[in-house]
């Protein structure tokens, strides 16, 4: 049985968002998809827990697996993503920021500088890209941590590292803060303009998992994090938005589709953004795939909608699509019943 699995956090936005978000959006396929479908609770409440669920990564350690896909041998270290965020006050709360972007030179001199503080105390920081930065350490540190992805928007404060060690970190976390504050690159870029580094967000740790498993054959989409896995397993990985192939007669083994733009505009909170991300995926997946199934090219669509709250799978098979009487509903639907649960 050939099947395609995708997975598509934030389709469903709070209900607070959804009527401007959604307003006019016209996703027939998309929405056709989902009226026809068998539905079923999700366990997974992120994009990282349904990855490390599906692929039998424990305890989230997803640092040593993206480490590999940048082009660096994890070997036996202990690894955890160190990633360069921004920090704003807004109402007396100090709230996480992942939307920056930085040059591959500046990421080295901010790096430098970390090593330069740290070195002394075993930690080691490396930046093989400019907005994925990872921390080496000989043992584990002690602590457990938040997804970043979880924390963007939010209070950083309530999702600080925890744990025996929790209060050395909280000490590095605020040294962090202190070394950039006037740092030359955030001189450079206050002056441009532009929003300056505030801190690092640690999270993902742990050491490489061997022989992680390997569910499905072939990978695609524009996740960066599910390529990562899926390069590890074994998996033939296709980053792009060609999905013809997948639908071809003589492919062989299920097929995994990650669809992150959602979630990325989502955490820039760019709705406008949210919108074209949302029209590409009715153009470039859903609509190829409708037709595939109807046509007898796939045996089943298993979308996966990790959330939060109300984190939901859509099964439907190519039977499913004569269920006429299923008709398509707007997306505030599904947003109000899922987030209400």
């Amino acid at each position: 049985m050939k099947q395609v699995h995708i997975v598509i956090p934030d389709l469903f936005l709070p209900p607070q968002l959804a009527s401007y978000a959604y307003g006019d959006l016209y996703l027939p396929a998309t929405q056709k998809l989902l009226a026809r479908a068998q539905i079923s609770p999700l366990t997974a409440d992120s994009l990282e827990a349904w990855l490390c669920e599906r692929f039998d990564v424990e305890n989230m350690a997803i640092a040593p697996l993206s480490l590999q896909a940048d082009g660096i041998t994890a070997g036996d270290s202990y690894w955890l993503r160190a990633d360069p965020v921004g920090i704003s006050l807004q109402r007396e709360q100090m709230v996480l920021q992942a939307d920056i972007t930085l040059t591959v030179e500046e990421s080295a001199l901010l790096c430098a500088s970390l090593n330069a503080h740290f070195g002394p105390d075993g930690l080691r920081f490396i930046a093989p890209h400019p907005q994925r930065w990872y921390l080496q350490l000989e043992k584990p540190p002690g602590i457990s941590t938040y997804a970043l992805p979880q924390v963007v928007g939010s209070n950083m404060h309530k999702f600080l590292p925890y744990g025996e060690e929790a209060l050395r970190w909280h000490s590095v976390i605020n040294e962090i803060q202190m070394l950039f504050h006037d740092h030359i690159v955030n001189q450079d870029r206050e002056r441009l303009g532009m929003r300056p580094v505030n801190a690092v967000w640690f999270w993902g740790g742990g050491k490489l998992i061997r022989c992680i498993r390997k569910s499905y054959s072939h990978c695609v989409g524009d996740s960066a994090l599910a390529m990562a896995f899926a390069l590890e397993s074994g998996m033939s990985t296709q980053l792009g938005s060609d999905v013809l192939s997948i639908a071809d007669d003589h492919w062989a083994g299920d097929i995994l589709l990650v669809f992150e733009a959602l979630r990325v505009a989502l955490l820039n909170a760019d709705i406008g953004q949210w919108r074209i991300a949302a029209q590409l995926f009715e153009n470039n997946y859903a609509t190829p795939l409708l037709r595939a199934l109807a046509q007898g090219h796939l045996d089943k669509i298993i979308i996966n909608v990790p959330a939060e709250n109300g984190a939901r799978q859509f099964v439907v098979s190519r039977s499913d699509l004569l269920r006429v009487w299923r008709r398509p509903k707007p997306f505030a639907f599904y947003s109000h019943s899922l987030h209400s649960t």
